[in-house]
């Protein structure tokens, strides 16, 4: 199945900006996470569809996923 995914800051680096993947069904994002080489205490934020989700969140088909790293500021 299909899904958007947006990456934001620091994980766009040696990846992508935007892409549409082909995950398997029943995949979590945690397993898009797992695919993509990010760990998952380094994924701060995680919107399926604009909505927070945790990584045991089931993807569905066409979800847009954006996940950012932790943002420093001051």
């Amino acid at each position: 199945m299909l899904v958007e995914v947006r990456l934001f800051a620091t994980f766009r680096e040696g990846r992508f900006k935007e892409k549409e993947m082909d995950v398997r069904e029943g995949s979590s994002l945690a397993d898009l996470l797992a695919h993509l080489q990010i760990a998952e205490k380094e994924a701060r934020i995680l919107l399926v569809n604009g909505i927070a989700v945790w990584p045991d969140h089931k993807l569905a088909p066409n979800d847009v996923v954006a996940i950012f790293p932790a943002m420093g500021g001051g």
